[in-house]
């Protein structure tokens, strides 16, 4: 089917509009998405693997059954390749995986699939989630589509490209040190990190059972909302899902936040970021301010522990999940992967038990922040995008994770939103932080901040050239 709609031109939330008032269908969308894959895919290689013919027979049988009310009904999706999909390989990024066929879905697909929404395919990650860059020694780099010489971000690298690009209008991803909020930051749109626990991690491939997070990426912030509706919810088969009650997360979002209390992060830990970055963050303050809300300058520095900590538990728990891999097939992983392995086998029950403690005192750290703050603000990512070409994949999670990773060992929920551009074109990211289970009030805030930016969003190079 020929089609002149552009995907990009749509946010979930205006493609539902359209959709509900049959203005088009979804078989028009999927295709406009497919296209789009089609034609940038093989620049910026954000797919391991495309579902052409299930996106196409799905979107007919929506056409048909015509269940207008559904959440996501006709919504294209791209899926990071860690999530299990019926009948459909799931890699994880790997040579270990890339022919295993999951028999059943994930809690998650299971609930995107209820959604109606169409999945458009598998996105590339770093292997096994285990690295921020994108590159992929199995399936190639995952490029930038702002400058496809530099990373995507990862590791659900794919997954931010997709959306970023119109290949896809919504996407998933986890995040274990900020694989959700890296590429989002650098690619330009929005990813959340719920609170650990709010999304189901039944059937995602691991990395860390102790600190993995499930979540969305989109182009604005009320997709990201609706996304987050659609996957949120305890499952009493995932031990790490938390019984907790959720929140109609898109109906808040216009509400004001005057008066809020706002935690803005200083000290030589945040201002170790590039100048453009740190400018840009100012930037947003000045927006917050604007909006009415009491902004104050924190030290953050104790950050800096959280993050290292979180490095540890992450290498540790890693080799564990990979321990009969490790010792079988070495050869098999990448070279950085199976060197943070290694030094994740070689670390000591003490300290893994240093790395625990740290996580306790850090919630408390948190608890506290948040008794008298509403909200805190940062950097998602030091610096925009660097180069592929040199870069060298565990200096640069070590870079990149600064000020993502602390949030993973409290569990705390944030999100990355776009809040500038750096000298060369490149995004930025703001990081929204909050209280355990306060997602609506976080993407409330991040909706609000939206909003004095509108302004300044561009398209990606790519769609431009």
């Amino acid at each position: 089917m020929d089609t002149v709609l552009d995907p990009f031109s749509f946010t979930i939330f205006s493609a539902l509009k359209m959709l509900r008032s049959r203005k088009f269908f979804p078989m028009e969308l999927a295709e406009a998405c497919l296209q789009r894959i089609n034609q940038l895919n093989p620049s910026l290689n954000a797919f391991i693997s495309t579902m052409e013919d299930s996106a196409r027979n799905n979107a007919q049988d929506l056409f048909h059954k015509g269940n207008l009310t559904l959440p996501l009904f006709g919504i294209p999706m791209a899926i990071k390749d860690l999530y299990e999909t019926k009948g459909t390989v799931t890699s994880a990024g790997s040579r270990f995986f890339r022919d295993y066929e999951p028999d059943k879905d994930s809690a998650v697909i299971e609930k995107i699939k209820q959604s109606g929404a169409l999945i458009m395919g598998k996105t590339n990650t770093h292997e096994f989630a285990f690295g921020v860059t994108g590159v992929n020694p199995h399936f190639g780099a995952c490029r930038n589509p702002w400058d496809t010489a530099r990373i995507s971000g990862g590791s659900s690298s794919g997954s931010a490209v997709a959306v970023a690009t119109g290949m896809s209008l919504g996407a998933l991803g986890t995040d274990t040190g900020g694989s959700i909020r890296i590429p989002a930051s650098l690619c330009g749109v929005v990813g959340l990190k719920p609170t650990f626990g709010r999304v189901s991690l039944r059937g995602i491939v691991p990395l860390s059972w102790n600190l993995d997070h499930a979540g969305p990426l989109a182009r604005s912030v009320r997709d990201t909302a609706m996304l987050l509706q659609v996957i949120a919810g305890y499952d009493a088969l995932d031990s790490t899902s938390a019984d907790k009650p959720t929140d109609d997360y898109p109906t808040g979002l216009d509400e004001s936040i005057r008066g809020w209390k706002v935690a803005f992060a200083v000290g030589d830990y945040i201002e170790e970021a590039d100048p453009s970055v740190i400018s840009a963050i100012n930037e947003a303050a000045k927006a917050f301010e604007s909006l009415g809300a009491i902004v104050t300058n924190v030290d953050m520095d104790f950050l800096r522990e959280l993050a290292l900590y979180n490095g540890q538990m992450v290498q540790a728990d890693a080799a564990a999940y990979h321990r009969d891999r490790l010792s079988e097939h070495p050869d098999w992983f990448g070279a950085d992967v199976r060197e943070r392995l290694e030094s994740g086998r070689s670390l000591s029950s003490t300290d893994y038990s240093l790395a625990r403690r740290k996580q306790s005192e850090g919630r408390r750290w948190m608890e506290v922040l948040f008794h008298d703050y509403d909200l805190l603000i940062l950097p998602t990512t030091p610096i925009t995008a660097p180069m592929i070409e040199g870069t060298n994949a565990i200096e640069q999670a070590r870079r990149l994770t600064r000020f993502t990773a602390p949030f993973n060992l409290t569990g705390l929920p944030a999100l990355s939103l776009p809040c500038g551009y750096d000298s060369g074109g490149l995004p930025i990211g703001l990081q929204l932080v909050s209280a355990a289970w306060s997602e609506a009030r976080l993407l409330q805030a991040g909706h609000a901040y939206e909003r004095t930016t509108s302004g300044i969003m561009r398209s990606p190079t790519i769609l431009r050239s």
